[in-house]
């Protein structure tokens, strides 16, 4: 390997050098190069922190980990003869255990003659699968078990992600609102010295 394809400390791609030269610049810069794709041709190395690249690789591997194994399963129970507006609200409680992660329990408790009828069962949970199919995809077909048909669905995004994108939304909305406080303080200000000049123009 006699040259790679440099990125510098910024994220900014340099080109492709003469490893000398690439570990010249990394000396220079008081900071180390890493290869980090060898498979490509060239092979791509960067210059950085080796130390601080390995503890953040670190934390983020825990943090996956830690939200690996929060991930709990939720439980939607229906009755065969759901109506409309019970089924919904059962609906939006899964689609929000799924966007945040958690994989759903989905249940029909059968009684009496109804477990007679488990095809009426199967569609049920056929619809809701399609209904969740934006957030969630079924790991298997609906099963009877005993008095109850059960089905999982497991959620498109991890929990890590949902978490991520939850923070997200959260930034967003305080930096909205603190956007509109400013503003709105700003007009209030604007008006004040508005009404400052006018009451000087009529003295």
């Amino acid at each position: 390997m006699n040259e790679v394809r440099l990125v510098g400390p910024g994220g900014e791609q340099v080109g492709v050098v003469k490893i000398e030269i690439a570990l010249r610049l990394a000396q220079e810069a008081d900071l180390d190069l890493v290869e980090v794709s060898p498979n490509s041709n060239p092979p791509v190395a960067k210059i950085m922190d080796y130390g601080k690249f390995k503890y953040e690789n670190a934390q983020k591997a825990k943090e996956a980990r830690r939200n690996q194994a929060n991930t709990v399963l939720k439980e939607v129970r229906f009755r065969l003869k759901i109506d409309d507006h019970d089924y919904e609200t059962k609906l939006k409680r899964a689609i929000g255990f799924l966007e945040s992660g958690d994989k759903v329990k989905a249940m029909i408790q059968f009684r009496g003659r109804e477990q007679s009828r488990p095809e009426l069962g199967i569609k049920l949970l056929q619809k809701f699968s399609e209904d969740v199919a934006e957030f969630g995809t079924a790991e298997n077909r609906p099963k009877q078990d005993g008095r109850n048909m059960v089905m999982i669905v497991a959620p498109v995004k991890n929990k890590s992600e949902a978490k991520a994108e939850q923070n997200a939304r959260r930034t967003q909305q305080k930096q909205a609102a603190r956007a509109a406080k400013n503003a709105a303080a700003e007009e209030k200000s604007n008006d004040s010295a508005e009404a400052a000049a006018t009451e000087t123009k009529e003295n």
